[in-house]
């Protein structure tokens, strides 16, 4: 043997140990990232901290894509959201999701237990002497679901909708982390069922709810009046991957269909078995075995919940046995066996002594009340929110009111109305201000919300910077609140640019950086002049211009320059763009400041080219131009997001579900439902074969 076919033969068997080792890695990443999971939302004891379980994943990923025969449909990386859908499907539910009857009052709690008990003495479920044991479990304040699991594998998530049917959310649901998408096996005696469909509540946790609505206010967007809100909202929106940013919650508290073996005969061992499958139940969930129990469970609930850290408004009331729950049955409108115990919302009244406008990052004047202090909630308030202009004009707040106050989701206080009966005459009507309170720029009236139109404005520039460094936008790393705020104190940055500007010896000036803070913060500086116009439009909070407005203007435009010759008319021919955002967005890219934010940026090297251009010249033509495609199945030439980028750079546009507006769909080996409606609706399908060809 020669001593190239000798190097060639032992650089084949090195290529084979990596692989070998590289799927072994592959696999222990996949293990690990699932006990991560099930540490943080099952067993409340993590064992990673935030960035290492994202560095795992950011190494996953890699992996994954260099072992495509490795593919795992369940892999930890599926969470980050898939292509944006058409519409929802809907799903009738095997066993109904009938509503719960609300009690507000001890009273009335009280005598639903005692009626349940005469229920079941009287069908001699028990003795005349006996009380059910009964479960009090948090009630949270979210979206109701069920999660269908069909050999220990998730298949299909579905709202409540209205009680019989429910639209189909199973892609959105798989982003959530707290969700299982295979449900854990510890041993013979906790093998799940065939079939068992668990039934839950999704919710947004405050602090992701309070990121978000910062996040909007960035962006020039509404802000969510409620978590609740939010969640339901974000559970229906089309694109999964937005369904992933948002980071909702899962808790399970009940069941649907079950088939097969299934050891539990009651709501706390089904609780205890879910919970043993890797599904988050609610920890403080109460199994009281005597009335008394449960109204003491009630009562001291009360309290528990202010600090759990989500909206959560009651407490849900139930009959323990699922024996004694058939025996009960339901009305045409709820089960017999179970009952909400609502707690009334925390509610005071104080006086409203003066209102400020609070300017935002997106430019939004936000008023807020200052009244004489009160006790709400456990805590002394200052200060509420009153929404907006249109808010105040409707209920008719006036500057001296009795107001009365109310804590919004347990998080937000808010003003809610005034006392009318306690006007004097001597209160007066709140007005608006003609100019910005910050810097005496002009105020505009769009819709419900006042604007600062001023870019430069000085309140909106130091959250302005720190949303242009963050995730998602330039990606600065390092670059946190602390350092944006000592930058923008010690007039180092004055401007979007200057980030990239810093020298080392401008950054050792501040506290607490070293020389290898400061060299780390010069490279992620000179790392993020790379990241494209998509990156930099979602940076700049231009208002009505989020990360995938950003990338519907980068898909359509070379570079910057040629993003600010278009005209409002033209903008909004683009897709998802009206006439109100497309005149905003036209107006900023025409404005002065804009081509001095622009000039100044790419002075200091960034790239303001499109990554995500797709030149329409080049796709006038073929044969997938202005096409909806589908993609199904498994693919030997190309990987999912290869083939997806070529097919859009050809003027196709790729979606993840079959529907009658869906041109084409390309099916690789083992496709399976989609290939099934392609044909019951009569959609061209192509085999690999076919696109290759057509691909040429």
């Amino acid at each position: 043997m020669s001593d190239r076919s000798s190097k060639k033969s032992a650089s084949g068997r090195g290529a084979n140990r990596g692989a070998a080792g590289g799927s072994a890695r592959l696999r222990e990443l996949r293990e690990l990232l699932r006990r991560a999971d099930r540490a943080y939302y099952v067993d409340a004891d993590p064992i990673m901290s935030d960035p290492e379980y994202d560095r795992l994943l950011a190494e996953l990923a890699s992996l994954e894509a260099a072992h495509p025969e490795l593919d795992d449909p369940d892999s930890p990386t599926r969470r980050v959201g898939g292509e944006p859908i058409e519409g929802f499907e809907t799903a009738r539910h095997a066993v109904p999701m009938r509503s719960i009857d609300n009690t507000y009052s001890i009273e009335d709690l009280e005598a639903w237990i005692a009626r349940v008990t005469g229920l079941l003495r009287e069908a001699e479920a028990i003795g005349e002497a006996d009380d059910p044991v009964l479960v009090c479990d948090p009630k949270i304040d979210g979206l109701a679901v069920s999660l269908r699991y069909e050999q220990g594998r998730l298949v299909r998530a579905t709202t409540r909708g209205d009680g019989e049917q429910g639209d189909v959310v199973t892609e959105n649901v798989r982003t959530i982390r707290g969700v299982p998408l295979r449900l854990e096996e510890r041993g013979s005696s906790t093998t799940p069922p065939a079939v068992v469909e668990i039934r839950g509540e999704i919710y947004l946790p405050d602090r992701e709810f309070a990121r978000i609505n910062a996040e909007r206010e960035a962006a020039g967007e509404a802000l969510f009046a409620n978590a609740r809100n939010a969640a339901a909202g974000t559970l229906k929106l089309l694109d999964s991957r937005i369904v992933a940013s948002r980071r909702l919650a899962f808790s399970a508290h009940g069941r649907g269909e079950v088939v097969g073996r299934m050891q539990a005969s009651s709501h706390w061992e089904f609780l205890a078995a879910i919970r043993a499958w890797g599904v988050p139940v609610e920890p403080l969930a109460v199994q009281a075995r005597r009335p008394k129990d449960a109204v003491k469970a009630v009562e001291t609930f009360a309290e528990k919940r202010r600090g759990l850290g989500y909206a959560c408004d009651g407490m849900v009331v139930r009959v323990d046995a699922f024996a004694m729950q058939e025996a009960l049955g339901s009305t045409s409108k709820a089960p017999r066996w179970c009952i909400a115990f609502k707690y009334p919302p925390d509610r005071a009244t104080s006086r409203l002594l003066e209102v400020a406008w609070q300017v935002g990052k997106g430019g939004t004047l936000t008023p807020r009340a200052t009244m004489e202090p009160v006790l709400l909630a456990g805590t002394t308030v200052r200060h509420a929110t009153l929404h907006n202009i249109e808010e105040i004009r409707r209920k008719d707040i006036r500057l001296g009111d009795r107001v009365e106050v109310e804590k919004a989701g347990e998080i937000i206080p808010q003003v809610v109305a005034p006392v009318v009966r306690e006007r004097t005459g001597s209160e007066r009507p709140i007005e608006p201000p003609a100019h910005c309170p910050e810097c005496k720029g002009p105020v505009e009236q769009e819709g419900p919300k006042l604007f600062c139109v001023n870019p430069e404005c000085p309140a909106q520039f130091r959250e302005k910077v720190k949303w242009f460094a963050g995730r998602g936008q330039m990606d600065l790393e390092g670059f946190g609140e602390k350092l944006v705020d000592q930058l923008v104190d010690a007039r180092l940055v004055t401007h979007f640019a200057d980030l990239f500007l810093l020298s080392k010896e401008d950054l050792l000036a501040l506290e607490r950086i070293g020389e290898t803070s400061a060299q780390n913060l010069l490279d992620a500086a000179a790392e993020a002049k790379g990241r494209g116009l998509a990156r930099v439009l979602s940076g700049l909070g231009i208002r009505h211009v989020g990360a995938a407005t950003a990338k519907t203007l980068a898909r359509h435009y070379a570079d910057a320059d040629a993003l600010r010759a278009a005209s409002a008319e033209e903008l909004e021919q683009l897709p998802d763009f009206g006439p109100i955002t497309a005149a905003a967005v036209a107006e900023y890219l025409h404005s002065k400041a804009a081509g001095e934010t622009f000039r100044r940026l790419a002075k200091a090297g960034i790239d303001l080219s499109s990554r995500e251009h797709r030149p329409g010249a080049a796709a006038a033509s073929g044969p997938f131009a202005g096409k909806t495609v589908v993609l199904t199945g498994e693919l030997e030439k190309f990987t999912r997001p290869e083939l997806t980028e070529r097919l859009e750079s050809l003027g196709a546009k790729v979606t993840g579900s079959v529907s009658k507006k869906t041109d084409l769909v390309i099916a690789g080996a083992d496709a399976g439902s989609k290939l099934a409606k392609a044909n019951e609706l009569g959609i061209e399908v192509w085999d690999e074969a076919r696109l290759l060809k057509a691909l040429g």
